[in-house]
């Protein structure tokens, strides 16, 4: 069941791994926050829906230097303004956390589904679910900057 995995510990895994992998950058985990306000500098946000066993979303919120930077390293080439190849880029971002997480919890035999991602540009939202449901947020560095990985989920029994 899903109580033998540490989510923040199998979140922290997958975005290095997806980091280390397709970026070969190495991040530097914070502290996993649960059930807390976390205060969020985001000017791109995407979000990749959640079904099956956990239900929810999990969002990839970016500042606008962090993203125009992952993106400039996925694409190779110089990119200096949130734009369609950022949201696309952040939201594959989103796609490959939230597909490391889904073989994590396949291996408690929790299934998930994952839906497409989808992104908010803009410099003031909130992002918020399920009142049921429980929310982790880990931040990430990247050199001087900073970046947000959330999931809310809640168990489908």
């Amino acid at each position: 069941m899903l109580n033998s995995l540490n989510i923040g510990n199998e979140i922290i895994a997958g975005c290095k791994d997806v980091f280390s992998t397709m970026l070969m950058v190495d991040l530097e985990p914070g502290e996993v926050v649960v059930q807390q306000k976390v205060d969020i500098k985001s000017n791109i946000t995407s979000m990749i829906g959640l079904g099956g066993g956990l239900k929810g979303l999990l969002a990839v919120h970016c500042p606008q230097t962090v993203a125009t930077h992952i993106t400039s390293t996925f694409l190779g080439m110089d990119v200096d303004e949130i734009d369609d190849d950022v949201k696309d880029a952040i939201g594959e971002i989103a796609n490959m956390v939230a597909g490391n997480l889904k073989i994590s919890c396949a291996s408690a035999d929790v299934n998930i589904e994952l839906a497409i991602p989808t992104s908010i540009v803009g410099d003031s939202f909130y992002v918020s679910g399920n009142a049921q449901s429980t929310r982790l947020v880990v931040p990430f560095f990247m050199e001087q900057d900073c970046f947000w990985i959330e999931l809310m989920y809640v168990l489908n029994s």
